[in-house]
């Protein structure tokens, strides 16, 4: 998933490219990709700065944080990244973050590693609670049954009993 600088030609190259799921290697990451990711997009050479612009669609699986269900999430990111060579990112000791650092990136080697820039994507596109559906009543905190699926009986007398001490010395 590697572009090599070094075979662009002119002032826009066009990108189509479709990757199908396999060809990623996510790690641990809390979602899956379950479509090709389809990335269309111009690169614009500018001397030792590239920007990629475009759009990259797909869907992934993640985990329902309140019932652990699995669901699927549609993905259409727009993507506008600034690509400069590794030696030009000369860290300072501390300096705060401006707006124009946030869109850039940096690449060696006279290529870029799309798979990064589409993984980064994928993570952004993500909700940061993710959850299948807004009605979704979760895992009971007291059996664990999925309330969306069955009804627990909602365990009203239910108490904690390491809080069961502290009751004892209430009563007369």
């Amino acid at each position: 998933m590697l572009l090599d600088l070094s075979r662009l030609r002119g002032d826009v190259e066009h990108l189509d490219r479709r990757y199908e799921a396999g060809a990623f290697t996510l790690g641990d990451e809390d979602f899956r990709l379950v479509s090709p990711a389809h990335l269309v997009g111009d690169v614009r050479p500018d001397k030792r700065r590239i920007r990629l612009t475009g759009r990259l669609e797909a869907t992934l699986e993640c985990d329902c944080s309140r019932c652990l269900e699995p669901f699927r999430v549609p993905v259409s990111a727009p993507i506008d990244t600034l690509f400069l060579p590794a030696d030009a990112n000369v860290g300072v000791d501390e300096r705060e973050v401006r707006e124009d650092d946030l869109g850039v990136s940096y690449y060696r080697d006279e290529s870029i590693d799309l798979g990064e820039v589409m993984r980064e994507q994928f993570i952004l596109a993500l909700p940061m609670k993710p959850v299948c559906s807004e009605e979704c009543r979760g895992l009971c905190p007291v059996c664990g049954v999925n309330r969306n699926r069955e009804d627990c009986g909602g365990h009203e007398g239910w108490v904690d009993p390491r809080l069961e001490p502290l009751r004892k010395l209430k009563q007369p």
